[in-house]
């Protein structure tokens, strides 16, 4: 598997408080890797780094390039943390998905608008838009919530709205920050479950910050962060 996105000597500071202190990490295609770490750790810091929210203040941000139109091979990586800030806000909407603890989902909208969102900002026409949102719906457990707003669904089913929004755009990378921490663990178990999986089928990669070990243990690798450093690397065999 080639590697879609990378960071190389990654540093941030904030005032005196070192959140990255030179972090290599690199992300292949249909990996799955969970960031861990203590309160403060720079896990959160890291995520935002790769996902082109914040800019790093030393080391580089590469992802990889686009594929051609024919469907060949993207070539090579390419810096990305050194773009103009409107470059960087369309390559985040075109080229990653993400998934938030509350799901951030809009409560006006109903479901399957919530999802084509991303699409709509893109320029692509609200029917079009639903009708792949809706492609969503089955495979994850939604089929019949697609007109629900926010406000009638259990946060389970807001998460994976929430999902499907991510997967709409077909990202190279899902950025996923504590997806779970909102749900009680049977709901929590059932999200990750789906989660990885449904990123694993794509093709997309994800990056996920969890404070949960079980939750970890779905991801293909655990990156724990202590300190602003890799302080542990774990690798499992995901089936």
């Amino acid at each position: 598997m080639s590697t879609v996105l990378a960071g190389h000597g990654l540093m941030k500071k904030y005032g005196t408080t070192t959140a990255l202190d030179g972090v290599d990490v690199e992300v292949r295609e249909r990996d799955s890797l969970a960031i861990m770490g203590p309160s403060g750790s720079g896990k959160s810091t890291l995520l935002h780094t790769l996902a082109g929210i914040i800019r790093p203040d030393g080391g580089q941000v590469l992802l990889r390039g686009e594929r051609r139109g024919n469907g060949a091979p993207a070539e090579g990586l390419r810096r990305i943390d050194d773009l103009g800030e409107s470059r960087l806000s369309a390559l985040r909407r075109k080229r990653f998905g993400f998934v938030f603890q509350f799901g951030q989902l809009l409560p006006e909208l109903p479901a399957e608008e919530n999802v084509a969102l991303p699409l709509m900002l893109e320029g692509m026409p609200r029917r079009e838009a639903v009708t792949r949102a809706r492609r969503w719906f089955v495979p994850l457990g939604l089929e019949g919530l697609e007109h629900r707003r926010p406000g009638q669904l259990s946060g389970g089913q807001a998460q994976r709205v929430a999902i499907a929004r991510a997967l709409a755009v077909e990202p190279d990378v899902v950025f996923a920050d504590e997806p779970t921490g909102a749900l009680d663990q049977r709901t929590s178990t059932e999200v990750v479950q789906l989660l990885t999986s449904a990123t694993r089928e794509t093709g997309a990669a994800l990056v996920m910050v969890t404070h949960d070990a079980d939750v970890a243990a779905h991801c293909g690798r655990v990156l724990q962060v202590r300190d602003g450093r890799i302080s542990g690397h774990t690798q499992y065999t995901v089936a």
